[in-house]
């Protein structure tokens, strides 16, 4: 599968940029991704998106940046290789943005990439793209259970801006969906 690169100059130096000496890198993704990323989330969440979700995530005002293993580098030689990746897909990230304001809708990782800092890496992937894209405010919602993904938001600088309660599935019932922002500014 070819894999674009970056869509921007811009973008693609910034991607070199937060990778440079990790075994990973950063790459737009294009609809060919969606079985791969359908594979992931269901690897990944107790509810994932569906592959027709997924592919509704392209377009004009979405960005779908994917995390994957540099080229050439296999099992034997790639401290990040994961015989569970993808196709060297380890993980990606969902925006849409609509004028100033940047959504995050998924941000997903293979459960044996976790813990290694590439959360963080494509967050502020997300971030940068945000505020070059001239964004005022990026938003999120994250279940209320995942204390790992809302620590991560709020080293980042995100806060807790509401609940939606009883928003998601799980085992037994229902969890809220804490929003959270993160005001952009320009320089």
């Amino acid at each position: 599968m070819n894999t674009p690169s970056v869509d921007s100059p811009f973008a693609a130096l910034l991607a070199t940029q937060l990778t440079l000496g990790l075994p990973v890198e950063l790459v737009a993704l294009t609809p060919t991704y969606v079985p791969q990323m359908a594979q992931l989330e269901s690897l990944a969440h107790s509810h994932p998106m569906s592959e027709g979700s997924l592919a509704d995530c392209f377009g004009h005002l979405y960005r779908v940046l994917g995390l994957k293993l540099r080229a050439g580098l296999d099992a034997n030689t790639n401290a990040a290789s994961d015989p569970d990746s993808v196709d060297g897909l380890l993980g990606f990230a969902i925006v849409q943005q609509i004028v100033d304001e940047v959504t995050l809708l998924d941000i997903c990782l293979l459960p044996s990439q976790q813990g290694k800092g590439y959360g963080k890496l494509l967050l502020k992937a997300v971030v940068t793209s945000a505020k070059a894209s001239g964004a005022v405010v990026l938003m999120l919602e994250v279940r209320e259970s995942n204390l790992a993904a809302r620590a991560l938001y709020q080293k980042a600088g995100f806060i807790e801006s509401g609940r939606r309660k009883g928003y998601y599935p799980i085992a037994g019932g229902k969890e809220d969906a804490i929003l959270m922002d993160l005001a952009i500014t320009q320089e």
